[in-house]
């Protein structure tokens, strides 16, 4: 119970930073890359628009977007870009490349060809950023040469996401040495609530074992007395639900069962199906099963045992009249698989899942009447759970439904 709660803590905290940090890289590296690109971009229009000029200091300034190249006076020296012109059928009419010498006028032409083909006006292509200018007269394809930005931008992700990598280890560190702190008033009240219900089982036990006495004693003197054998029966469901209860706070121990050993579940499920297929077949209901062979576990042999019997027990007690039971043990990928299922009329299956919640009943009266608990299913969740399972519960039409364990 402690690790699976250390467990949750920690998953949701790493969780919740983990989100901040993906948030703070996403952002960090989305700001750094509309930057560069809008600072590029304006670079491309004012080359576009002026041509070289853009790097002198023409008696007519271009305007402030479209200057920046001007401001820097090694601009000139830093800038390499080729420009590519076509008519307004995307035919290459020529090509430019005084300012650049690492591509010649073959590749130049097929980065032009790729760049129209995908009908964008600005974008990334190999190494270069490029801006298309379509007028009446031509189609104009700048080239901008963008491998030092892009090797920044591609810098700046991959430290980002290293410094995000190296934080989580070290908060995963951190969260796992003070969770057990963090948890611990959490766990303290765990511990009082099972230490209660253990004391208050044991308490509860004398009481109910001398109004039981006593009520076999009187029935002794007054055979029949219905009101005797009504005490007789809720002292009986009395004792059954305080065990019940002690075992599933026991189950909520961090190590419930010490003693774990590899046995055969196979031969587990034939000693404890065998008093439920006479009991069903008394009550008029049709008991099938199917249990495959060789079938081993390594865990506690009577809490699966108990398991499978509060499954059955179920199914013979709110199956209807003349129903279906199915028992179905089997392996599939690797884990053991219990199915039992019966035939019944459910007044609602929205909330089936809830069948695992204590004292949760489908239908109040009916469940009276059969002398449940309440508990039975509970406690199939939390040996399913403590042996690293899980169970489930589902009905199709409402006319039949099927709990299911993983093991």
């Amino acid at each position: 119970m402690l690790k699976k709660i250390q467990g949750r803590f920690i998953l949701a905290a790493m969780a919740a930073f983990g989100t901040v940090m993906l948030l703070i890289i996403v952002g960090i590296n989305a700001a750094n890359y509309y930057r560069t690109t809008s600072m590029q971009d304006h670079l491309a229009g004012a080359l576009l628009e002026y041509g070289p000029r853009a790097f002198s200091k023409p008696e007519t300034p271009p305007p402030p977007e479209r200057g920046m190249a001007g401001r820097n006076p090694e601009a000139a020296f830093m800038t390499r870009f080729f420009t590519v012109h076509c008519d307004t059928d995307g035919r290459i009419k020529a090509v430019s490349r005084d300012y650049i010498s690492s591509v010649d006028e073959e590749t130049a032409k097929a980065y032009a060809q790729a760049v129209l083909s995908k009908g964008r006006e600005r974008g990334y292509y190999e190494d270069y950023r490029y801006l298309v200018k379509r007028d009446e007269k031509e189609i104009t394809v700048l080239f901008l040469n963008a491998a030092v930005h892009i090797q920044s931008m591609r810098s700046l992700l991959l430290v980002s996401l290293t410094i995000g990598a190296s934080s989580l280890l070290m908060v995963f560190f951190l969260i796992l040495l003070f969770s057990r702190r963090a948890i611990r008033p959490y766990m303290k009240n765990i511990e009082r609530q099972k230490r209660f219900i253990t004391d208050a089982g044991h308490e509860l036990k004398t009481p109910i074992t001398s109004i039981a006495t006593s009520a076999d004693i009187a029935a002794m003197e007054h055979e029949g007395d219905e009101w005797i054998d009504n005490i007789r029966r809720q002292a009986a469901r009395l004792t059954k639900l305080v065990g019940d209860m002690v075992a599933l706070s026991r189950l909520d121990e961090e190590t419930p069962f010490p003693e774990k050993s590899r046995f055969s579940v196979s031969e587990a499920a034939w000693e404890t199906a065998e008093a439920f297929a006479v009991l069903a077949k008394a009550k008029g209901k049709r008991y099938s099963q199917h249990i495959e062979e060789n079938l081993t576990l390594y865990g506690d042999r009577g809490s699966i045992q108990r398991m499978i019997s509060i499954l059955l027990d179920n199914a013979v007690r709110y199956s209807d009249d003349g129903g279906e039971i199915q028992m179905r043990i089997y392996r599939r990928r690797g884990k053991v698989c219990i199915e039992v299922s019966n035939t019944c009329d459910l007044p609602d299956v929205s909330d089936l899942d809830r069948l695992f919640d204590r004292f949760y009943r489908l239908d109040e009266s009916r469940s009276a009447m059969t002398g449940g608990t309440g508990i039975g299913l509970s406690m199939v969740q939390a040996i399913a759970e403590t042996h690293g399972g899980k169970a489930s519960v589902q009905s199709a039409d409402g006319k039949e439904i099927c709990f299911k364990v993983v093991l």
